[in-house]
């Protein structure tokens, strides 16, 4: 009998604690840019630092703020400040 109300009680703590999970990330839920996630596709992914900044998703995130397309050293090749300039004006159309 002891097993059975174990069982009951820690199924039943889960549901709570799972409605509770649920309802704190739709509160706390964090509205990220939509530019950011498609100028960090067309960046190379290297995460070198280069740029000076921390990986390619800080600069993707301050070229989202207005930094300058340019400081990708490793996609100056491939034409990542093309891809980048592209991006940034067709979201200000």
């Amino acid at each position: 009998m002891v097993v059975i109300y174990s069982a009951v009680l820690l199924g039943g703590l889960g549901f709570v604690f799972g409605l509770f999970l649920s309802y704190v990330s739709e509160k706390f839920k964090v509205e990220e840019d939509p530019t950011v996630k498609l100028l960090l596709e067309a960046l190379p992914g290297i995460n070198c630092g280069a740029c000076g900044y921390p990986g390619c998703e800080g600069y993707a995130k301050a070229v989202a703020k207005g930094e300058k397309t340019d400081k990708c050293l490793p996609g100056k090749k491939s034409g990542v400040q093309e891809k980048l300039e592209e991006i940034l004006s067709s979201r200000n159309k």
